[in-house]
């Protein structure tokens, strides 16, 4: 998908706040057995068509709005992913924003995560 110059400067800025992982980190933290939360802030249907293994959806429409419901406790290590890593960034830089502190997006999103031959679910 080829994405607007604006829609990057914004992803580009929102870097600059966030940290940041990829998949093959997350995969080795997971395999690790690592308590965290992956968070899938794809569109429902993205979410439909396959996701991490035990990921929580809440699309990038919602997130902000439902995320305290959730996940209440704000120092919970939490991963989120989109397609590629940019709906993730600004999702991250949100959250940052709303206090919670040890949240990460993972570049490549699922993409990345796919190509590199990871498992997948659907529910």
């Amino acid at each position: 998908m080829q994405h607007s110059p604006g829609f990057l400067k914004l992803v580009q800025d929102a870097k600059t706040r966030i940290r940041e992982t990829n998949v093959h980190e997350v995969k080795k933290r997971l395999d690790a057995g690592e308590k965290m939360i992956v968070v899938d802030v794809r569109e429902e249907s993205e979410w439909a068509r396959g996701h991490l293994p035990g990921a929580i959806h809440l699309g990038k429409g919602i997130i902000e709005r439902d995320i305290e419901q959730r996940i209440p406790d704000r120092s919970a290590p939490v991963v989120l992913y989109c397609g590629g890593g940019f709906r993730s960034a600004l999702a991250a830089d949100n959250l940052q924003k709303m206090g919670y502190t040890k949240v990460v997006s993972m570049d490549g999103g699922w993409g990345g995560w796919t190509e590199a031959g990871f498992p997948v679910t659907k529910d």
